[in-house]
Parts: C-alpha cells; structure tokens; sequence
C-alpha cells in the first residue's frame, strides 16, 4: 500500500506512484496510435468517422453511457471488497487486545507469567499465519520465529495454520479451566473473542476464494476496449488533429477505472493500493506486547513525502 500526505492540487496532477498510470501506458499508446491512423485516415484515405452526438440515440453514445454505469457499478463492488477486508483486520486487532487483557485479568488465581507469555505470543503470531496463508506464501520463517518448537512442528504440516493456532488457544483456555485458573463465566468470555477470530478468519478465507464474477469481469474489460479503441473514429469529425489528445485522456479514464478495480477487488495481494497485510500483522503482535508492558517492535517509518507499507 502506498501512503501520501494530502498533497498540493498541482503536485497530485504529477503523482506516479501508486497510481495505476505505469501500467496503463502501453495500452494508452496503442489507443495514440488507433487515433492517429483515423486522423490519418479521415484526411488523406476514406472519410470514415462516427457518430458521437451525445443529444441523439447513436449506439457509440449509449454504449459510453453505459458502461460508465458498469464501471461505477464494479468500482463499487471491488471497494466494498477491500473495505470489508480492513474492518476484518480491524477485528482481529480488537479481539487480540480483547484475548490478551483477559489472560491478564481474568484468572481467579495467579497463573504464572510464562502461561501468559505463551498465550500472548501464539495471538502475535496468528495475524502472520494469516497473512501468510491469504497471499499463499511461506510462512516457515515468521512462525518459526514466534512459535515454540512443538507448536511450529504441529502448525507447518497443518492446511489451514490459522485454525490450528486457534485450536491451540483453545486448548490452552481448557487447561487453565481444569487448573482452577479460570472460571466458567470467564471461560465463555475468552471462547466469545476466539469465536471473534474465527469469524476474521472465515471472512477473510471467503474473499480471498470468491473473486468477482468472472463473466462479468470480461464482459466489462471487452467493452471498455472497444469503446476506447474505437472512439478516435467518433472524434475526428469535430475536433480533427486533437483527436490522439483527447482519445487518450478518455481512454485513461475508462482503463484507470478498470485498474482499480482489478487492484483492489483482491485486497490481500502485493500491489501498490492493496492492503498493508505485514504492517497490520506486526502492528497486532505490538499491541500484545505492549499490554504486557515489552518493548516495542520495530514499525514502518516514513523516510519520504511517501512511502510503501506491504
């Protein structure tokens, strides 16, 4: 995720990182080049042209229409997405404070510190798993910096490593059951903020497996294409050799807007305006730290007028 102060109106005409323009480019050029060859052709070869009447019932007018429409509809779709998704890590920051205060508070007797120490850093190290297991990457050396060796051996041979670390929460909740250390009416709180993680889990899990349509996704991408490809033709009547120019910031219009939306519909990935999953995984883990009074780790700084949080 890229991350800017607000900047100056005439600065932010010139942004370039973070914003999608890099790889619009090439697609950008070849809409230049459509434009030039139907100016060209316009004025030396075949007067050929569209309609482009906003006022009237062309089909090159409705079809802009429209799939404006569509864009805005999908833009949407994909935001609701990645909203949806911060909420969830969101969450999964509440509750993790939530688990660590009650394994502080909680138990009716004094459970040693290294029971507590145990439990609070197997909840530091589930937002890495999770993190890990949505962008399907190698979670060995986050985990087996956090986690005991035994849990690490039960955790790496497991499919869904989030799960199992909240099975051994719960696990851990029974023991101190059995111990006296906790009572029933805690008990049921601690199962009510674990029951919390794996609704972040679960929801996180349904993102990430369930894209958007694809039809729809095609359908959209095809249009816009052609819409963009063949505009020249419906500008060149009116404004002649300006043509390219204008072809191009519409083209850019329409194809930033699907961009973004491809981006963001995929909110745990690695581009620039996806989620910062490391960022809010450690920024988790410190918030356990700090409620056992440790230090701080070590977190992202801006070294620029922006900077890249991943």
């Amino acid at each position: 995720m890229i991350i800017r102060p607000h900047l100056h109106w005439f600065r932010m005409l010139l942004a370039w990182r973070g914003s999608v323009l890099p790889r619009l480019i090439p697609r950008l050029f070849l809409i230049f080049c459509i434009a030039v060859i139907a100016v060209a052709a316009h004025d030396h070869l075949l007067p050929i042209s569209l309609n482009l009447n906003l006022n009237s019932t062309a089909p090159f007018s409705l079809i802009g229409i429209a799939l404006a429409v569509f864009l805005g509809f999908r833009n949407n779709a994909s935001y609701d997405r990645w909203w949806e998704a911060r909420k969830l890590w969101g969450q999964l920051l509440n509750d993790t404070r939530s688990l660590t205060r009650q394994a502080l508070t909680l138990p009716t007797s004094q459970l040693p510190q290294e029971a507590i120490k145990e439990f609070t850093t197997v909840l530091g190290a589930l937002p890495h798993a999770l993190r890990h297991q949505l962008r399907k990457s190698d979670p060995r050396e986050d985990l087996a910096a956090r986690l005991p060796q035994p849990l690490f051996e039960r955790v790496i041979t497991s499919r869904y490593k989030p799960a199992t670390l909240m099975l051994w929460l719960g696990e851990w909740v029974q023991r101190q059951a059995r111990a006296g250390a906790i009572d029933p009416m805690a008990v049921l709180a601690f199962d009510r903020n674990l029951n919390g993680i794996s609704d972040v889990i679960g929801g996180c899990e349904r993102i990430a497996s369930t894209p958007l349509p694809f039809a729809y996704s095609v359908m959209i991408h095809r249009t816009v294409y052609f819409f963009c490809a063949s505009l020249p033709f419906g500008l060149v009547d009116s404004i002649g050799i300006f043509t390219p120019v204008f072809a191009v910031f519409v083209a850019y219009t329409f194809m930033a807007h699907e961009a973004i939306a491809s981006q963001i519909e995929e909110p745990f990935g690695t581009d620039d305006n996806d989620l910062a999953l490391n960022l809010l995984s450690v920024s988790i883990e410190d918030a356990t730290r700090d409620l056992l009074g440790e230090p701080a780790l070590d977190l992202p700084k801006p070294q620029a007028e922006d900077y890249i949080l991943d």
